[in-house]
């Protein structure tokens, strides 16, 4: 099994059960150091898509994700889900900070330039995601009143 890390949509554990499931949850956490942020607007179907990124400039940004023990047979169904072999996301490997510790994952990232706004249905669908997930209320809240 690998460990993924999930943010933005992929919190939702309804939706990751249909896109992985063989692949339980396993915590929660924090990606200490990266940003939730938008790209890609031109590859959307109504504005900018959800990616994260490092940002040394911040040293309290933090992105809450869900760790996913994935396994092998939902590899490939998450790598076409997320636009892989199209060049829209690629995986990178992270280190998420989790109540029992550092675990090192794997997440998808948009393979282009951040920029652009993401779509309102867009945006609360990632908010009602991390909500379901057990995301702190202040976290949800700015994810709510961020621009779209």
């Amino acid at each position: 099994m690998s460990l993924y890390a999930a943010y933005a949509g992929n919190l939702d554990a309804r939706l990751m059960t249909r896109r992985a499931p063989h692949s339980p949850l396993r915590a929660t956490g924090w990606l200490n150091g990266w940003r939730l942020t938008f790209g890609g607007e031109q590859l959307g179907w109504e504005g900018a898509l959800a990616t994260v990124v490092e940002d040394p400039a911040d040293p309290g940004a933090q992105v809450f994700v869900a760790l996913y023990d994935v396994a092998p047979m939902d590899e490939d169904s998450l790598d076409r889900w997320e636009g892989v072999g199209l060049g829209i996301y690629r995986r990178a490997r992270v280190r998420v900070q989790t109540m029992e510790g550092e675990e090192s994952a794997w997440m998808f990232v948009l393979d282009g330039y951040e920029g652009g706004l993401p779509a309102a249905r867009y945006l609360g669908e990632i908010a009602d995601a991390a909500e379901s997930a057990g995301a702190p209320h202040d976290y949800v809240m700015e994810l709510r009143k961020r621009p779209c």
